[in-house]
């Protein structure tokens, strides 16, 4: 299928969804955007006064929520031709600003790195990780639970742009060789998603194709989803294993 952000404002390119990054602005999108967003709105309410780069920023609403919530100084970076045109005509603010840059050129200073659910794509996660830690005393650095992404005992999931997914253990022992301190929290579904988890296990998949209702239903409720349908909880906790996506907190 062939998506393109609606309603964007005048002078703004909308971007096409090709499965690289999500967007706004997408009805089919809507799940994966709101599960993007919550966690920027939890680390937004933490760098009030703060200096910060937004790393693969992709199309910046992630970058504005943080220069919205108070951020002293965001700066959203990103390689990517189009998401960079877009972000800067889109999202303008005194404190904002957009970079097209390689996140692994990123070299700092600033009070705190963002880096969402882009870890999964990089060739030598590593070497950037070592840049990260010398570049900001904080870091929230996120990516998805290859548990729950992938089908059992795959390597990956079916996501092309994906390089390597983790299991919690895997995503720490990555992590700690280059913090002081690294805390994992795990995003799961809350509300009407955590309703809609239970009505799959009781076979709700079955139910909606025999009634040939599937597409209508899902028309309404995708939409519908909102930041309130998720929860972050903390390590200790949860069973990360069970989590959605790891958003782990690291000091250098």
């Amino acid at each position: 299928m062939h998506y393109v952000q609606q309603n964007q404002p005048e002078g703004v390119p909308p971007l096409e969804l090709t499965g690289e990054r999500t967007l706004p602005d997408v009805p089919e999108e809507n799940y994966w955007y709101r599960r993007h967003l919550v966690v920027y709105e939890w680390i937004a309410a933490r760098v009030a006064g703060r200096s910060v780069a937004d790393l693969a920023c992709g199309e910046g609403y992630g970058s504005d929520v943080l220069a919205a919530a108070g951020a002293r100084e965001v700066v959203g970076i990103d390689a990517n031709p189009e998401a960079y045109e877009h972000a800067r005509l889109r999202y303008r603010r005194p404190n904002l600003s957009f970079r097209r840059e390689l996140v692994e050129d990123f070299k700092g200073p600033v009070d705190v790195i963002v880096f969402l659910q882009t870890i999964e794509h990089i060739h030598e996660p590593e070497r950037l990780l070592e840049r990260i830690a010398q570049a900001a005393p904080v870091s929230y650095i996120s990516t998805p639970n290859r548990l729950t992404l992938a089908p059992p005992g795959a390597e990956k999931s079916e996501n092309p742009w994906h390089l390597r997914e983790y299991t919690h253990s895997e995503y720490r022992e990555l992590l700690e060789p280059h913090f002081s301190e690294v805390r994992i929290m795990g995003l799961f579904h809350a509300r009407k998603l955590r309703a809609h988890e239970i009505a799959l296990r009781l076979g709700w998949d079955r139910i909606h194709k025999a009634l040939r209702i599937t597409k209508p239903f899902y028309d309404r409720f995708t939409p519908a989803i909102s930041v309130a349908d998720f929860r972050l909880v903390d390590e200790a906790d949860c069973d990360l294993d069970r989590a959605l996506d790891f958003v782990a907190i690291c000091r250098a």
